[in-house]
């Protein structure tokens, strides 16, 4: 924050403070990359992680670690943070009405007027190109995987205006790089992956639940709908469902997956354990009418997604 205690001009309501967009970005570029959410980058880390997830989990399945898959996590890193970005700045474009009458969003680039839509559709197209320059460099059908999660990307914006369940759409659009990490490794689909997927749209429906509270008061004025408000007092209960859901599912992927060495298995099992250990702590911290605690719980998972990531590096190094 600046010596005068205020915050930088264009600041976004719910970006986190001193971050370095704020602080170091040319002023010229800054509205850009709030459109991006580099101001906010949890978004990233939770589009990312099912890509390592997928990779590392498919390695695990062939007992093949290579150098190859080192390039396909930063590669997967690279263009999470570009279709994010992409998709986020859809998102804005097509919510900019929506996002001038909540509070946390209308101070956002294109409804506080930092920038316009057609400005902002030619950054969504630079970023989206670039992301495709980093797909070509995989393999063929990772590149069709990687082409046809452009439809989820297109449609959620919109689910909130037609059902209760627009998380569902944000966990298939973000989890499906647990797909493209499995097939970009391996080259080809297997249940594994699948179970992954679905385990990871569990947690979605986790995690962006939590979020979603953060907004009720102003999306029931709006007619904007969500988990939370359809939810509202029993949303713990729910979350026990989605977390539950969650770990099953992932210790069902990385049972199938039928690791060669018996003490990769237990030590991959290690993985869903911590992780789903981690969301019952944040459901024992959860307080749907304290946005500040929302809103920390929500970025925890950064966390929590990383320790499947840590123990099936492990599980593959034996």
């Amino acid at each position: 924050m600046p010596h005068n205690g205020k915050p930088p001009e264009g600041q976004v309501a719910d970006a986190e403070k001193n971050n370095w967009v704020d602080l170091l970005a040319p002023l010229s570029v800054r509205p850009y990359l709030r459109l991006s959410r580099l101001d906010r980058p949890i978004g990233t880390w939770l589009l990312y992680i099912p890509c390592i997830w997928g990779v590392l989990l498919a390695a695990l399945h062939g007992g093949n670690l290579q150098l190859w898959d080192a390039w396909l996590i930063l590669a997967c890193g690279l263009g999470a943070t570009l279709m994010r970005g992409a998709g986020c700045t859809w998102n804005d474009i097509t919510d900019r009405n929506f996002d001038a009458q909540v509070a946390r969003t209308k101070s956002r680039p294109i409804p506080s007027g930092q920038i316009s839509v057609k400005q902002a559709t030619f950054w969504m197209m630079i970023q989206a190109t670039c992301a495709f320059v980093i797909l070509m460099t995989f393999g063929p059908t990772a590149i069709i995987f990687g082409i046809g999660s452009l439809g989820l990307v297109i449609i959620y914006p919109f689910a909130k205006r037609f059902t209760w369940w627009p998380q569902i759409f944000l966990g298939l659009a973000f989890n499906w790089g647990a797909l493209l990490g499995w097939v970009a490794h391996s080259g080809s689909l297997d249940w594994p992956a699948v179970l992954l997927y679905f385990s990871g749209i569990a947690w979605t429906l986790f995690y962006d639940t939590i979020y979603a509270h953060q907004d009720t008061d102003d999306d029931s004025l709006i007619g904007i709908k969500s988990t939370a408000r359809l939810f509202g007092e029993k949303t713990p209960y729910w979350l026990i469902i989605f977390l539950i859901l969650s770990i099953f599912l992932m210790f069902s992927a990385l049972f199938i997956t039928n690791p060669s060495q018996s003490n990769s298995l237990v030590i991959g099992m290690l993985g869903p354990a911590t992780f789903g250990l981690h969301m019952l702590w944040q459901l024992t911290r959860l307080n749907i009418e304290n946005n500040e605690t929302l809103l920390l719980l929500f970025r925890a998972n950064r966390e929590a997604g990383l320790l499947p990531v840590l123990f099936f590096a492990i599980a593959n190094m034996l």
